[in-house]
């Protein structure tokens, strides 16, 4: 397995926690988090929502940093 294949497995799993992660968000802070009972894990909704916004931000950050590294060519040896 090459580099730039962990990478791109890389790329797609935040690509699909980037997807899950944005379908949790709401305007009134439940989310489709509020059907699984996931906004009871947090001591308020102000908490779970700080939290939700910290991981997505941090999942665009990777799959846009992997995007570039990716699209740049910068893991495949120049020929």
């Amino acid at each position: 397995m090459t580099l730039t294949s962990v990478v791109e497995i890389l790329w797609a799993l935040s690509a699909i926690g980037l997807i899950i992660l944005v379908l949790l968000h709401s305007p009134k802070g439940d989310g489709l988090g509020g059907l699984g009972g996931q906004a009871q894990l947090f001591t308020s909704t102000k908490s779970a929502e700080t939290t939700l916004n910290r991981v997505t931000w941090t999942l665009t950050i990777i799959f846009m940093g992997l995007t570039i590294v990716l699209s740049a060519g910068w893991l495949t040896p120049p020929q």
